[in-house]
């Protein structure tokens, strides 16, 4: 069974959004994601500054069976990549909604995270999307 946590906010490309207390926004990929991609062996992320739209990929995961986008859901500007990664990519994999964050951005508008799934339309999704 997938793991999905109750406090984040997830979107139909399996990545998760956490709204933090500084008002930034950290994102990442999910558990389902990181299983789908196998073990990852690079990380690409954005550099600090950088303005993001919605649906703009914002960074690049390469697992040894294949190399995936990660598009930001919303617009906002880049605070912070999570560097770790560059070393060990394995991080998204051994923990996903912790460690393995993939950046933290500032959003143009907070409110458009509540567009985005909860923890139980993301189980829902992902039970779909099986069948």
């Amino acid at each position: 069974m997938t793991e999905v946590p109750e406090n984040l906010k997830y979107t139909s490309d399996h990545e998760w959004l956490r709204l933090e207390d500084d008002g930034t926004v950290t994102l990442g990929i999910t558990e389902h994601a990181q299983q789908a991609l196998g073990e990852l062996v690079y990380v690409e992320l954005p550099e600090a500054d950088r303005e993001l739209e919605p649906g703009e990929a914002c960074a690049v995961v390469e697992s040894v069976k294949a190399a995936s986008d990660v598009y930001s859901p919303l617009a906002g500007v880049v605070a912070a990549a999570n560097d770790a990664l560059a070393d060990t990519p394995e991080l998204v994999n051994d923990s996903p909604y912790a460690d393995g964050w993939l950046l933290q951005l500032r959003p143009a508008d907070p409110q458009t995270l509540e567009e985005l799934m909860d923890a139980d339309a993301y189980t829902r999704f992902l039970a779909e999307s099986e069948d």
